[in-house]
């Protein structure tokens, strides 16, 4: 469903503005957008952006209110449509999304369905749908939604503004604020940590700390560690079905993809990217701004700043030539 609320243009020049970004257009202050759309369905009451040369049809074409664009491309807009020059339109739009988008607030609202240890403690306006359970020494503080069947304890810290989505399981971990926790995460879990003679498991008595801003996805499992702590730091993105181990730190801004696992106490830098699929053996140490490719297999240390790709994973370069080789085989 679109959001109604009326966004004018100095709604948007002050957002962009805010974060360093300063457009350029004609449009007048009290020009107002009902949504943000793509060029191909945006209407005359709707913002859209152009950032994919292969679009250039469709942005021929479009009926939209105006478009975030780039000035080099400023000649295949209709002049129906107004123009929003910045530098960076995809970087732009992301900004904007938020704007226009339909913020879940607490409603402050918490439901006679749900069940509340007495020795937690519930700060202001925090919302606890039907069906869920918080256990002994949990703190949730101000802002907080907790929607439904969601298990959360016991010795959780949820941080202003965070949202627990339905069906997640929480235990012996910190979220940090404004922090999205989607469906089915479970986070604090005992790692896999066994004697593998005897086959007698290894008890965790650790914690997950996840910082400031982060996002985990869809049935994303996060384990707490042996004795200290398993660590997602500030800023950073986890996809959907990603396996975390014990142990394992991953530092700032990380943006790690679906379907990949990550064994325990491996240490991972700021910057990070990690591709879908990819496989990280543990006591690894992964190095500052490293890119690593879909579907590789991490089986060694990474340095700085490297690109890496295949398995065993090398640098991107090599991996390249040794496909061409095979191919000429």
């Amino acid at each position: 469903m679109k959001n109604i609320k009326k966004i004018t243009y100095l709604d948007i020049k002050n957002l962009l503005t805010n974060n360093n970004i300063i457009p350029i257009s004609d449009l007048k202050n009290d020009e107002f957008f009902l949504s943000l759309n793509s060029l191909n369905h945006a209407n005359d009451d709707e913002l859209t952006f152009f950032n994919d040369t292969s679009q250039i049809n469709n942005l021929e074409k479009t009926k939209a209110k105006a478009c975030l664009i780039n000035k080099s491309y400023l000649r295949y807009l209709p002049p129906s449509t107004a123009s929003i020059l910045v530098e960076d339109t995809y970087n732009s739009f992301a900004i904007l999304s938020n704007l226009f988008a339909l913020k879940n607030k607490s409603n402050g609202v918490i439901s006679n369905l749900s069940s509340i240890n007495d020795a937690s403690i519930i700060n202001n306006n925090v919302q606890i749908d039907s069906f869920v359970e918080i256990q002994k020494d949990c703190k949730i503080n101000d802002n907080v939604v907790i929607h439904s069947n969601c298990k959360i304890g016991p010795n959780v810290v949820i941080g202003t503004n965070s949202i627990i989505n339905s069906n997640c399981n929480l235990q012996d971990c910190t979220i940090g604020s404004n922090c999205v926790i989607k469906p089915g995460a479970v986070i604090g879990g005992t790692g896999f940590g066994f004697d593998p003679k005897s086959k007698v498991k290894i008890n965790h008595i650790g914690n997950v700390i996840i910082g400031d801003n982060c996002n985990i996805g869809s049935n994303t499992t996060i384990d707490k560690a042996v004795f200290d702590s398993t660590i997602i730091s500030k800023n950073s993105f986890i996809d959907n079905l990603v396996q975390i181990a014990h142990n394992v730190c991953i530092g700032k801004e990380a943006i790690i993809a679906s379907q990949t696992g990550i064994a325990g106490s491996t240490k991972i830098g700021d910057n990070v990217m990690i591709g879908g699929q990819s496989g990280i053996s543990g006591h690894l140490t992964i190095g500052n701004n490293v890119k690593i490719a879909a579907k590789s297999g991490v089986t060694k240390n990474i340095a700085d700043n490297s690109i890496v790709a295949g398995f065993p994973a090398v640098d991107i370069k090599r991996w390249k030539i040794s496909n061409i080789k095979l191919k000429k085989l």
